[in-house]
């Protein structure tokens, strides 16, 4: 540790926090399991003994239910079974755990998904009557595909079979074979008795044939140096850009996110992708202030010595260690949806800080827990079934392969509809080289230039800015402007509005409900292809209603485009006096019908990212309108 208090090296940091996820089938005891380690590690306050010596009175069980102390649904506390994913957090003298119940029942699979996705060990619970189960070897197959690096076998009830060496014997034999067949590294087993502490926190006289330690101490002697030496790659995916607006830090720009691989120094050179432009760290901050250096898991704002086009779904890494750019992935997924995952149909992807649209190309394979074998191409994936898929995405994604990184080597699917998350993915490892130049994996194929490809050798992203506000509001006139400034600075913009849109494009379209909103969904798609092409597509319609405004978003949302808001709010007065087409006065004069601030509402956003005041001076409202461009990302500098 250095004179300011920070570590010099972090992989001589010490190893304090241990993430536990239990597992195992219904009944096997691991809430029992864990309310034995909290309550004989002292861990527990005497306001929590008391409640559950409370319940387990009113249960009339006769006992003490350590399992009470986990089981904090009312739903897991009347039915006896583990639903949700419970975590708890204790300490001893050497090492600090934070514990993951996972439900054991197979409807719940999911669940065991979310609690050892993050573990650095999993504890199967085994009931030594019954022996290995099938979800007993789900849930070994689950925490070795999720990488888990340390599996520990926990023959729980040996009570129940006399401490029956043979028996525990047996199915630790029969554990550690089928985990060897999974790949897992690093096996274990113990003999225990969660019910009445036998081997969990102390050993026991009655399995004096076991030579190796009890659960607690087997967990605070896992080497996990040795696990965070493999650092591997820079990995930094920007989460935020940071621009404080108070006078102290008016000058500040930094990029929040979590270290998900690698070590970053202050002075390191790095990349910016999708761009690829290089610049150097600047400084480093942290939640405990700046520092010199930061690892995974750190969260951290980090200063660039450039002034790059950096925005929310970037990332960092060092050159010449660039993840993947794909469009199409393979991958391994546990399905967590009561409705079947079929091929072609349509999902969100969530990766890492960036969302993607994706079709289920292909449903590869399923795997068979059981022994271990593969169903070529099923019709389907079942909740909780396991599969290897194909999934072609609408734009690309920067990923590593999960044995590589597990955060950016995992991602979600989520149902478009109800927002619900499908299914849990981990990204396969890539496929071996071959003599193709160009692997149908690669964005940037010959013939087909790559969105990223594109803006990178145009120099500049491409966006939307949506003018929106009454007839005469000065929607068209700002846009114009800013077009103009645009273009004299070397940057390609492009206005879109009435006058171009209704004379070509949308000539055909009327004035009712239903053609202003087919005119703006036109608009929207003509400046996603712009915005697709690195242009500044700069839209000034009335727009009138907010849903066709959310839907035009929302499809940019889907593609990954950038959108930005402007709501022009010049009151009715104002645009009345202004009225250079004439149209107020018609509207008035009853001359004309549907005038948007006569007969028919205007809806004004209510989330807009920007509202500029009508009647101000052009150049000013030009400057600060660049000015959140830039702040956003959308501009690279000043214009």
């Amino acid at each position: 540790m250095n004179s300011d208090g920070n570590i010099d090296n972090p992989l001589d940091a010490p190893a304090e926090l241990l993430r536990v996820a239990t597992a195992g089938s219904v009944d096997d005891g691991k809430s029992t399991l864990i309310g034995r380690l909290l309550h004989d590690s002292k861990a527990i306050h005497d306001d929590q003994l008391e409640a559950v010596e409370r319940t387990s009175r009113e249960r009339g069980d006769g006992r003490f239910d350590l399992a009470l102390l986990t089981d904090g649904l009312r739903a897991e506390r009347e039915q006896g079974i583990t639903i949700d994913v419970a975590y708890r957090f204790f300490a001893t003298a050497r090492r600090s755990f934070i514990l993951a119940d996972t439900p054991g029942h197979v409807r719940y699979t999911r669940n065991m998904v979310t609690g050892a996705s993050s573990a650095d060990v999993a504890v199967v619970l085994i009931d030594a009557r019954n022996g290995v189960l099938e979800q007993s070897k789900r849930h070994a197959f689950l925490a070795a595909t999720l990488r888990v690096p340390h599996l520990v076998a926990c023959v729980n009830k040996m009570d129940l079979v006399d401490w029956d060496q043979e028996r525990f014997e047996e199915i630790a034999a029969e554990f550690r074979a089928f985990a060897a067949r999974l790949g897992a590294p690093d096996v274990a087993a113990v003999p225990v008795s969660a019910l009445h502490g036998d081997n969990v926190v102390e050993g026991s006289a009655n399995a004096s044939w076991y030579d190796g330690p009890p659960l607690l101490r087997l967990l605070e002697d896992v080497d996990l140096e040795a696990d965070r030496r493999a650092l591997g790659p820079l990995r930094l995916p920007v989460q935020w850009v940071v621009r404080p607006h108070d006078d102290e830090h008016h000058d500040y720009r930094g990029y929040a996110g979590q270290l998900t691989g690698g070590v970053l120094r202050q002075g390191d050179e790095i990349e910016v992708l999708p761009g690829g432009a290089r610049t150097r760290v600047a400084s480093i901050d942290s939640f405990d202030g700046p520092v010199d250096e930061a690892w995974p898991p750190m969260s951290v704002i980090v200063r660039l010595d450039d002034d790059l086009d950096v925005s929310r779904g970037d990332s960092f890494c060092h050159p010449g260690t660039a993840p993947r750019v794909l469009s199409t992935i393979d991958a391994t997924v546990c399905w967590l949806d009561e409705r079947p995952a079929r091929p072609g149909a349509r999902y969100l992807v969530k990766h890492t800080t960036r969302t993607a649209r994706a079709e289920l190309a292909a449903i590869v394979s399923r795997t068979d827990v059981e022994d271990l074998s593969l169903l070529p191409s099923p019709p389907e994936l079942a909740l909780n079934d396991i599969g290897r898929v194909t999934l072609q995405l609408a734009s690309p994604l920067l990923v590593d392969s999960y044995a590589e990184n597990r955060t950016t080597g995992s991602f979600i699917l989520i149902d478009e509809d109800t927002n619900a998350t499908v299914g849990a993915g981990m990204v396969a490892e890539p496929p071996p080289p071959d003599d193709t130049p160009h692997s149908p994996n690669v964005v940037w194929q010959r013939g087909s230039v790559g969105r990223e490809e594109r803006w990178l050798a145009l120099g500049q992203r491409g966006g939307t800015v949506w003018f929106t506000g009454l007839p005469a509001s000065g929607k068209s006139t700002i846009a114009q402007a800013l077009e103009a400034r645009l273009v004299a600075a070397g940057r390609s913009a492009y206005v879109l509005d009435g006058d171009n849109l209704r004379h070509g494009l949308n000539g055909d379209l009327g004035f009712d409900a239903a053609a202003r909103a087919e005119n703006v969904r036109r608009a929207g798609e003509a400046a996603r292809i712009l915005t697709d092409a690195g242009t500044l597509a700069l839209v000034a319609l009335v727009s009138p209603y907010a849903a066709d405004r959310d839907a035009v978003r929302a499809r940019h949302a889907e593609g990954h485009l950038p959108f930005f808001e402007v709501f022009v709010d010049t009151s009715l007065d104002e645009c009345e006096n202004r009225d250079p087409k004439g149209l107020y006065k018609r509207a008035r004069a009853g001359e004309l019908s549907g005038m948007t601030g006569i007969d028919d509402p205007y809806e004004p956003p209510a989330n807009a990212e920007m509202v500029l005041v009508g009647g101000r001076q052009l150049e000013q409202t030009l400057d600060d309108l660049v000015a959140a461009l830039e702040e956003t990302g959308l501009l690279p500098g000043r214009t």
